[in-house]
């Protein structure tokens, strides 16, 4: 009797193990879908739920890596550091050019790849360093005052599919690998062309059948159809009455019944907790029910944290936990396809050498890209192209010398920019002569003439910069270096800001001292995300925070020629949106006769005019004439620039717009 009890003991015993050592999930031979299968099984439904959202937990026990879903790669890796960036999309768009943006895509998957393979090595994955790209944006540029449009393929529905199915292919890589490179995800799903101001209330009612299949929906479902794009993004507006992430006429019926998908549908960043916020849709009363809802519907993912509440939506009947699970599967089939889960010597995407990064194959790519965005719109009297030799040129206009408004808006940082001034400079001849008078700003009538070289630290020109690789400004310093110049940091991603300085989880303070040469009211710029306190002989004068991309924010002080003032600046980074710039300087006012007086010489003039990321894109707080929260209100070039240019025409000069 105890040798056979022994004998039964044992055998259970040797099932267990073998069946604990049977991880099917973990064997890389068996299919992305088999291996989904095998690994929702053994997760509980706590686990379950931490797996449904962008930032998702790790589970040791089974050895899953945490994983953040959110990265962008709008016009190159976004929000992330050091990469080559390339136009705008509605640039991009204007080169009419498939093979093109095929090409500058497949140059951004190479970046992110790379870009991701030394976050791993580092041991992090933070935002912005996964392998899941949230673009492109193929929604229609219905209305040219969206402030979105700059990141649309125009306002074309063919046009938009063909370039969008460009880089989705260009992203995602070759069909027969054994890993995707990169999941592309369509954005956003669906009658979502602005505006920007109250996106998380309007409803997109009483859409004619024949509008919606013919110019809201091609580009989407020619990127599912013939992309094979893995992820789509539902949009915060409503469609019909229902919020897109829980329309179940658009997810279930048109995406995956009409169209077949079976990729990831994702929710736009809080577009769950829109369904039952005070200033959101009120479609629903909780989050506990908005989320079953939205996974009923077929959204997978949320970004954000309202599927938390999926627990108390199983608990209370509002969704069995096998509806959870179809979610799940897609989402681990997505991570498996990607090798994300597996060991990075079994990817051949892993050993792109970070090197590729912003190299000068991907620059000259970005820069053929730009050339073939550029339209000629009047050539009147055949002013162009100007002659080199003997030849006087003024240039001016709020985008004359600004490098930064170049980079567009979901960017990544360039290696080096070279303004328009500067290109300008560097093509003249010996013989020829630039004056160089801004005259005007975007939209103010004022202009910030730069003092930052009135600030003196004991050590130096400018401010000296002080770094701990902590949140707590405590203990000894990593490292202390001199800034001569304005500030420029940007450390999203493998730049820091200072050797030694960590990419993130680092804080910084810069000292100095500002004697001014004149009294007036003196304005501090900031253009920044993170948290930033001004300190002015040792009271805090201002302080800013921007948790989501980066704001213009700005503080005004009188100050007294000769007076000296300690100046100190704290910063902390949140999360992996690590940017600082910084100038300072006085305010002049519009002068547009002296301004006039200053290019009398000049034999034409090369006005850079425009608007700026800085005044629209998604959802911002400008509230300026002509602008409104993201959008704008009208498509006129702003007042102040109408005036500048048309003084300048009067006085006879011949203008290059």
């Amino acid at each position: 009797m105890t040798s056979k009890r022994s004998l039964f003991l044992y055998s259970m015993l040797s099932l267990m193990l073998i069946t604990g050592c049977n991880r099917s999930y973990t064997n890389s031979s068996l299919s992305p879908d088999e291996r989904a299968d095998d690994l929702v099984k053994r997760l509980t439904l706590e686990e379950k739920v931490l797996l449904m959202m962008d930032v998702s937990a790790p589970v040791e026990r089974l050895g899953i890596k945490e994983y953040n879903w959110w990265n962008e790669a709008l016009h190159g890796i976004g929000r992330s550091g050091l990469a080559t960036v390339f136009p705008q999309p509605i640039g991009m768009a204007a080169s009419f050019d498939e093979h093109a943006l095929f090409n500058a895509f497949e140059a951004v998957s190479d970046e992110a790849r790379a870009k991701n393979a030394y976050y791993a090595s580092e041991g992090s994955y933070e935002r912005y360093q996964g392998l899941t790209m949230w673009t492109p944006t193929v929604n229609l540029l219905r209305d040219p005052r969206w402030g979105r449009g700059i990141e649309t393929y125009g306002e074309d529905p063919y046009l938009a599919a063909r370039m969008g199915v460009a880089v989705v292919k260009g992203l995602q890589g070759p069909a027969d690998q054994q890993y995707d490179k990169l999941h592309a995800c369509a954005k956003h799903f669906a009658v979502h062309s602005g505006p920007e101001w109250n996106r998380h209330s309007f409803n997109a009612e009483q859409i004619d059948p024949r509008d919606l299949y013919e110019t809201y929906l091609p580009a989407f479902k020619a990127l599912v159809t013939e992309g094979d794009v893995k992820q789509v993004m539902c949009a915060y507006n409503r469609f019909e009455g229902e919020p897109c992430c829980g329309s179940n006429r658009l997810l279930m019926d048109i995406l995956r019944g009409e169209w077949g998908y079976e990729g990831v549908v994702v929710a736009d960043c809080g577009a769950i907790a829109d369904f039952y916020n005070e200033k959101g849709h009120q479609t629903h009363a909780d989050a506990a029910e908005a989320s079953a809802a939205a996974v009923r519907s077929g959204t997978d993912l949320d970004c954000g944290s309202s599927y938390k509440a999926l627990l108390e939506s199983v608990q209370k009947g509002l969704i069995s936990e096998e509806e959870l699970d179809i979610s799940l599967k897609r989402l681990l089939r997505s991570r498996f396809a990607l090798g994300e889960m597996d060991d990075a010597d079994k990817v051949s995407w892993t050993k792109i050498p970070l090197s590729v990064v912003a190299s000068q194959k991907h620059d000259s790519l970005a820069l053929d890209m730009a050339r073939k965005s550029m339209t000629l719109l009047q050539n009147n009297n055949e002013m162009l192209p100007l002659k080199r030799g003997g030849l006087t040129i003024a240039v001016m206009g709020p985008n004359a010398n600004d490098s930064v408004m170049q980079w567009g808006n979901y960017n990544g940082t360039p290696r080096r920019t070279v303004t328009i001034l500067q290109g300008l400079q560097a093509a003249l001849g010996p013989d020829d002569r630039l004056i160089y008078e801004q005259g005007c700003s975007w939209v103010e009538r004022t202009v910030i003439r730069s003092i930052f070289n009135r600030c003196q630290s004991p050590q130096g020109a400018g401010f000296t910069a002080t770094y701990w690789n902590n949140s707590s400004r405590e203990g000894d310093p990593v490292t202390s270096t001199q800034v001569a110049t304005p500030f420029r940091f940007s450390a999203m991603g493998a730049t820091v800001f200072a050797p030694g300085v960590n990419l993130t989880g680092f804080t910084a303070s810069y000292r100095s001292i500002l004697t001014p040469d004149e009294s007036g009211d003196v304005v501090f710029d900031f253009n920044c995300s993170g948290i930033v306190e001004l300190i002015v002989d040792g009271e805090k004068a201002a302080s800013f925070t921007n948790r989501h991309g980066t704001r213009k924010v700005s503080h005004t002080m009188k100050v007294e020629a000769g007076k000296a003032y300690e100046l100190e600046i704290l910063y902390e980074p949140l999360k992996n949106e690590a940017q600082l710039h910084f100038d300072l300087g006085f305010k002049d006012d519009l002068d547009i006769r002296r301004s006039l007086e200053r290019v009398k010489d000049a034999d034409l003039v090369i006005f850079a005019g425009g608007i700026s990321p800085l005044l629209e894109g998604e959802e911002m707080g400008v509230d300026l004439p002509g602008f409104r929260r993201g959008d704008r209100t009208d498509i006129e070039l702003p007042a102040v620039q109408r005036e500048l240019i048309t003084a300048l025409h009067r006085a006879g000069k011949k203008i290059v717009l």
